[in-house]
C-alpha cells in the first residue's frame, strides 16, 4: 500500500493574468507524483489562502505588479499566512517548506525586513546569469547548478541593500546575486534568499522551461514588444541561450525539483521517526 502523498498548496500570484509560470510549476510536480498532490489556491483575486494544517509543501508563484502593493485585504491576509508557517515550524517537529517566486520573494524579502525593495530603472527580462554567493555554493537547493548559471528574469522590482544585522538575526542568507554590471553605477540585485532551514525564495524563474519561453517570444506582439525593449541583437541572443542545454532547461530540470526533494525527504523522515 502506497502512503499518503504529501500535500502541496500553489499559491497563485498571477492576479487573474493567463501564465505559463503555473504550468510549468504544475509540470514540475507531476514529476513527483505520486508522492505528491497540489491543490491551487488563488490568493490576489479571490484571496484564497491554504488551511496549514491540510498542506505540507507551498509553492508561492511569481505575478505582475507593485510588490509593496495590495488591496489592503489578500496582502494582509498573505502576510498573516506567511507568519503562521513561521509560528508553525517554530512550534512543530514536522515542518512546512515554502518557496517564493519572483513577486513572492520580493513581497517576503520586504516582509521580513531584510532588505529594500525598489524599482528598477528598466525592465529587466531575458536569460540572466544567476552567481552564487559562499552560502550559495553550500545551498542544496542549488546542488547540480554550475556557478555561475542560468535563468529567465522578469521584472520591474529588485530586492537591493541588505540589511545585514537583520540577516544575522534572522540567520537568513543571500545565496545568490546577479550578475555584475561594469557599464553601469547600480548594486548588484539580490537573486535568491535562503530565509530559513525551510523558507527559500528565488528573484528568477526557476520553473520556466525552453519550449514554453520560446512559443511565448514566437508571439508576434511579443516579439516586437521584447525587440523594441532589448533590442535585435539581444532578442536573437535570448534565442540561442534557451536552446543552449546547459541554460534554462537545466535550472528548470534542478532547482525546483532540489527543492521538493528536500521537502519529501524531510517530511518522509520526520513523520516516520514521530510514527515510531
Amino acid at each position: 500500500m502506497l502512503p499518503k502523498p504529501l500535500q502541496i498548496a500553489l499559491l497563485d500570484m498571477y492576479n487573474g493574468q493567463p501564465n505559463q509560470g503555473m504550468r510549468c510549476i504544475i509540470d514540475v510536480i507531476n514529476r513527483f507524483h505520486p508522492v505528491v498532490r497540489y491543490d491551487i489556491f488563488d490568493v490576489r483575486q479571490k484571496c484564497e489562502l491554504p488551511d496549514i494544517k491540510k498542506y505540507d509543501i507551498y509553492i508561492s508563484t511569481g505575478g505582475p505588479g507593485n510588490p509593496l502593493e495590495g488591496d489592503g485585504n489578500w496582502d494582509k491576509k498573505y502576510y498573516e499566512f506567511i507568519d503562521a508557517l513561521s509560528a508553525w515550524n517554530a512550534k512543530n517537529d514536522i515542518k512546512k517548506h515554502m518557496l517564493f517566486i519572483c513577486h513572492s520573494f520580493q513581497m517576503a524579502c520586504q516582509h521580513f525586513g531584510l532588505a529594500k525593495v525598489t524599482k528598477r530603472n528598466d525592465t529587466s527580462f531575458g536569460v540572466m546569469s544567476i552567481h552564487k554567493t559562499k552560502e550559495g555554493l553550500v545551498d542544496p537547493l542549488f546542488d547540480g547548478l554550475p556557478d555561475p548559471f542560468y535563468a529567465i528574469d522578469s521584472r520591474d522590482y529588485q530586492v537591493v541593500q541588505p540589511k545585514l544585522s537583520v540577516f544575522s538575526k534572522k540567520g537568513a542568507r543571500i545565496i545568490s546575486l546577479e550578475k555584475i554590471r561594469d557599464h553601469v553605477q547600480y548594486e548588484r540585485a539580490i537573486m535568491a534568499v535562503r530565509f530559513t532551514d525551510y523558507f527559500v525564495g528565488t528573484q528568477f524563474h526557476p520553473e520556466a522551461d525552453p519550449i514554453s519561453f520560446v512559443t511565448f517570444l514566437r508571439n508576434k506582439e511579443t516579439k516586437e514588444r521584447i525587440k523594441a525593449m532589448k533590442g535585435e541583437r539581444k532578442f536573437r541572443s535570448m534565442l540561442e541561450d534557451l536552446l543552449d542545454d546547459d541554460k534554462i532547461y537545466r535550472t528548470n530540470e534542478t532547482l525546483i525539483p532540489n527543492f521538493l526533494r528536500i521537502a519529501i525527504n524531510d517530511l518522509i523522515k520526520t513523520k516516520k521517526m514521530i510514527s515510531n
